[in-house]
């Protein structure tokens, strides 16, 4: 901890840190990421300087030896500011970490915090500052990032229903350093800030000091090299969205209409795909070959790019975005009133509005997927057909039949198929008056 303590006397702030804190747009609540650190100190006060109804939120990861004490210095500097804190635990898995490693497994961590706690209108501000920037575009450089990795942090971006600002990525750590160091402030340093087996330590600590003294404009220029990105990267974004309302259909990609675009303008669209639905978007050389064979392999090969949590197949002229899907290890009752989840869809078993058979029990239920075998009698008076047939006929991708939820009626006599995923359901459980008094519910989870 450096000596310190809260500011004995009010503080006139300098222009350069008080005036972003001073325009921030219209909100419901303001809440300041505090973790106890030079940069969140100092933003902690400025803001408190001149906003009275903030909250403090500070998210221990449990990863450093001294977490504890970290909390309690920050509960104790809200307290002497008069500042509510909320303080939140998180368990960072080491399963979690990704390529990213630790660092990005924790900072998803709290971002996640963020987003369930802001709620409609509210605002939370970080101390990102222009050395964070820099350093961030530079990581993304050497992992070969495009425009969208190179804008770097943004100013302000949705978060929950709120919004995250980073008021200060114009200022440099220097000048942080010397106002907080003259204004008396206390706070904790990291010990992992420190180490250079991380990249960023790296980055922060080796690399970023020579070049500003090389360099004595380097934050200021690299900031108008993300900035130039970020055009870049919005325009890219437009570009695809105008893209996908001409090429997509259902949430898929017409073959026929990607084909009439550039190569350039395809690997757009699909990037912009996989990031819209929150995917890690393949390396570029991977990306490149596997849209290749998409696009013209022959019509009896079935090419895909697997990327992480997601596939990439084709099907009869169209191209779809397949996320992995865990199934339960078995089938699974479906109880009245109470949803259940199966794989991408939720099911619910509701009773019908009253009728002359709303007093009747609900129906044993059970869910399954395919085994093999399986006839579907579409009208009660018809003849029953082979589901697997009655799929192909339906247009359903073969992945995708062996995932659909299909739902059963237990019978003395046996089981009877009454719906198949949300592709068909029996007049029994379906429709404004179901005969049995029980609506069947089956949804995809889209999200």
């Amino acid at each position: 901890m450096k000596a310190g303590g809260n500011p004995a006397r009010p503080v006139d702030w300098p222009n350069d840190l008080l005036g972003p804190i001073n325009t921030l747009p219209e909100h419901s609540r303001l809440w300041v990421a505090f973790s106890g650190g030079l940069d969140s100190a100092l933003l902690l006060h400025v803001v408190a300087s001149c906003h009275s109804d903030i909250t403090a939120i500070h998210i221990n990861h449990q990863l450093q030896a001294n977490h504890q004490q970290t909390e309690q210095f920050c509960r104790d500097v809200c307290e002497g500011l008069g500042v509510p804190i909320l303080v939140e635990c998180v368990d960072v898995e080491v399963s979690d970490t990704g390529a990213g490693g630790l660092e990005e497994a924790a900072r998803n961590a709290r971002y996640q915090v963020f987003a369930r706690r802001l709620g409609d209108g509210d605002l939370i501000l970080m101390a990102h500052h222009g050395d964070d920037q820099a350093e961030t575009v530079l990581f993304r450089l050497l992992r070969g990032s495009g425009v969208s990795g190179l804008a770097g942090m943004p100013a302000s971006r949705p978060m929950g229903q709120g919004s995250l600002h980073r008021p200060w990525l114009a200022v440099g750590r220097d000048r942080l350093e010397e106002v907080a160091g003259r204004s008396g402030l206390s706070w904790i340093e990291d010990p992992s800030n420190v180490s250079q087996i991380y990249d960023r330590n790296f980055l922060r600590h080796a690399i970023i000091p020579g070049l500003k003294k090389r360099w004595p404009g380097l934050l200021k220029r690299m900031g108008h090299s993300a900035a130039a990105c970020r055009e870049s990267a919005e325009l890219n974004q437009r570009l695809a969205e105008l893209h996908w309302q001409s090429c997509s259909d259902r949430g898929r990609l017409a073959l026929a209409k990607l084909r009439e675009l550039s190569a350039l303008e395809q690997r757009n669209l699909v990037r912009w795909w996989l990031q819209e639905k929150r995917f890690q978007v393949p390396p570029s050389a991977s990306l490149d070959q596997g849209l290749s064979d998409l696009l013209n392999a022959a019509e009896d090969r079935a090419p895909e790019i697997r990327g992480a949590g997601f596939s990439l197949r084709r099907y009869r002229g169209y191209l779809y975005l397949v996320p992995n899907v865990i199934l339960p290890k078995g089938p699974i009752n479906l109880f009245p009133n109470k949803l259940a989840v199966w794989g991408g869809w939720q099911l619910r078993l509701t009773q019908a509005p009253p009728t002359s058979n709303s007093k009747i029990p609900p129906p044993p239920i059970r869910v399954s997927t395919r085994q093999g075998g399986e006839r579907i009698r579409i009208r009660p008076e018809g003849p029953s057909r082979a589901l697997k047939t009655w799929l192909q006929e339906q247009g359903v991708p073969p992945w995708e039949r062996a995932l659909l939820p299909l739902i059963y009626r237990q019978r003395s006599e046996g089981e009877e198929l009454v719906a198949v995923g949300d592709l068909w359901c029996s007049d029994q459980y379906s429709g404004s008056a179901p005969a049995t008094g029980w609506r069947l519910i089956v949804e995809r989870d889209f999200d």
